[in-house]
């Protein structure tokens, strides 16, 4: 036989309040405490403004949602010394192998109280633990927002020059250029062609592909996440015309990167939740390759430095004359196009800008 523990019931007694609110306790003080050893990840490991603040919110969330439930009731409730629960421990729980554990382990923590928080809030307050379930969601977002952010700094932890380059006017000097960058130890190459038919860009991207064999050089495709899985790039970049980061992975899978091109703070702030591996940051100066009727500049290059770690690159007519500018403004990662691939001598200008980002 089925016992609904309804607080509106004459079957809802005393002692299962009691019981139902010692476990809402422990829950909440998980979450909390979960919530809080995160957060400290986030701001003094990861020294991620956007991502700390997201925990932040969350944490005070948590608090309001958990306000309708009397808090003397809790501690009336509280029995830390006959739980039983204190002296039980696993060998995982003791043992952290690397910074990076103690945002997963502390995050998966405050999934599972929330869970416990909603299922045990449903007998006391129902309406507590719908906001509980919605807050339970977004722990799923900050968690893959900031264990994508982890993962990318370290993946392009060494990649700081990144050439946008086009199909130029025939194979042999589309290989011939980018053997040039390979050879001047170019970070990334991305393929941006929207002239090409399909299978002149997707020929190009194979080209690509071989002419980075054996280097170090990642390969990105523009805004084709098709094209990206068939020349099995190493990621596909998309801008905020194209499709989205969650249709890219779609296509490509969970291995290749997908970077977001972003014009604004806000637009940084959102790829970063949408669980972009990279973003480009700019227009930051006039350019030739393309028009923007308004240029945010080096201040949103400070902005975006200042509040995201997630790998970012300066775009926008960067030079070596201007180059000091985005450094100036926090930046140690450039995507270039013109200023590379139009040079007299690529592979030397390249080099020029590596010589300048180390």
């Amino acid at each position: 036989m089925q016992h609904k523990m309804d607080p509106n019931s004459d079957n809802f007694g005393a002692e299962e309040e009691l019981h139902a609110l010692r476990a809402i306790d422990a829950a909440a003080n998980r979450a909390r405490e979960g919530l809080r050893a995160a957060e400290d990840y986030l701001r003094f490991v990861l020294d991620d403004r956007h991502l700390t603040g997201q925990c932040k919110q969350l944490r005070h969330q948590l608090a309001d949602a958990l306000a309708p439930i009397d808090l003397s009731k809790r501690m009336a409730a509280r029995e830390t010394q006959a739980d039983v629960g204190t002296t039980l421990s696993t060998t995982g729980e003791e043992q952290r192998a690397a910074a990076a554990d103690v945002l997963t382990a502390n995050l998966t923590r405050l999934q599972e109280a929330l869970r416990g928080l909603e299922e045990f809030g449903k007998l006391v307050n129902p309406t507590v633990a719908a906001k509980i379930k919605q807050l339970r969601y977004r722990s799923y977002t900050l968690q893959r927002a900031a264990e994508i952010t982890t993962e990318a700094v370290s993946r392009l932890v060494d990649a700081r020059l990144y050439v946008l380059i086009d199909g130029q006017t025939s194979a042999d000097d589309f290989r011939r250029l980018a053997g040039q960058l390979v050879e001047a130890g170019v970070h990334v190459i991305q393929l941006r062609d929207k002239r090409l038919e399909d299978r002149e860009l997707l020929a190009r991207a194979c080209l690509l592909r071989e002419a980075t064999a054996g280097a170090d050089t990642l390969v990105i495709l523009y805004a084709r996440p098709d094209l990206a899985a068939l020349s099995r790039t190493d990621g596909v970049d998309v801008g905020q015309e194209e499709v989205s980061v969650k249709d890219a992975r779609t296509i490509v899978g969970t291995e290749p990167l997908v970077g977001v091109s972003t014009h604004s703070l806000d637009q940084a702030r959102q790829a970063v939740l949408d669980g972009a591996n990279y973003i480009g940051v700019g227009p930051t100066f006039p350019s030739d390759t393309k028009d923007f009727a308004d240029f945010p500049g080096p201040e949103l290059l400070e902005a975006v430095a200042a509040e995201i770690r997630l790998p970012a690159f300066a775009i926008g007519g960067i030079s070596l004359d201007n180059l000091p500018q985005v450094l100036a403004a926090g930046f140690s990662r450039i995507a270039v196009s013109g200023a590379v691939a139009s040079a007299a001598d690529p592979k030397q200008t390249a080099r020029a800008f590596l010589d300048r980002l180390e």
